[in-house]
């Protein structure tokens, strides 16, 4: 086994979390006397650093949550080999948030075909507040990291991640297009930023979603949108 830097294995550990749209989610069944009952479940990444997911009151997973909250998240990288790739097991404590315009908005851009089943009016929202995390980064590659290590970070606040968007998709258009083709090898038509964060952004690429990271974490807004802009330069050179 080998060890793990506790800050790069947290940082490694984002990114899994923040690339992946689906998860293997565990909760304790009240219908089977507390043994784990493992589920399919598409999340979101809310603006503290937390999954979040959305799921209906009639499932069999959202009884099990509301008498205990306690679950864990699964997220792996779809490599060919499967103990060979790197996943990352999320364990904490899930509770039901309430009308949260921000999370609804943020969670739509990222995953837009929930809004047939919000529109279904019994769905609700469910945050993870992440407790501790076992990442695996390939074979022999395993630590466990501290969710304060984890979320060390500060975060982008909700009207901060809306500005950048509306500032780089409204005047930096082409250059969105050119980092699909630079830096993921993807020729798109239409492309437009979903998402951004301290450690990258998302960019929903014709029906493709691609993310992106940075070279090192970003530490404030304006440092968010200067390394954008520096990306965008750079996909755009020869």
């Amino acid at each position: 086994m080998v060890a793990i830097e506790s800050r790069s294995a947290a940082r490694q550990a984002r990114a899994q979390l923040r690339k992946g749209r689906y998860g293997v989610l565990a909760t304790l069944s009240q219908r089977l006397n507390g043994y784990p009952f493992g589920s399919i479940a598409p999340y979101v990444i809310d603006h503290a650093g937390c999954p979040v997911i959305l799921i209906s009151r009639l499932a069999e997973h959202t009884r099990n949550l509301a008498a205990d909250g306690r679950a864990s998240l699964l997220v792996h990288d779809h490599a060919e080999d499967a103990q060979a790739g790197s996943r990352i097991t999320l364990v904490g404590d899930a509770a039901r948030l309430g009308v949260e315009p921000a999370i609804r908005q943020r969670y739509l851009r990222l995953q837009p075909q929930a809004a047939q089943m919000l529109a279904l009016g019994d769905f609700a929202f469910w945050c993870i507040t992440p407790m501790r995390i076992r990442f695996i980064a390939g074979f022999g590659e395993i630590c466990w990291i501290s969710a304060e290590d984890f979320g060390s970070l500060a975060h982008l606040q909700a009207a901060e991640e809306e500005g950048i968007l509306a500032t780089m998709n409204g005047n930096h258009g082409r250059s969105l297009s050119r980092c699909c083709l630079r830096f993921h090898g993807r020729a798109a038509a239409e492309v437009t930023m979903i998402g951004v964060d301290f450690d990258g952004f998302d960019l929903q690429a014709d029906s493709e979603r691609l993310r992106f990271d940075f070279a090192e974490p970003a530490a404030s807004a304006l440092e968010v949108l200067d390394r954008l802009l520096a990306m965008a330069s750079q996909a755009t050179r020869k």
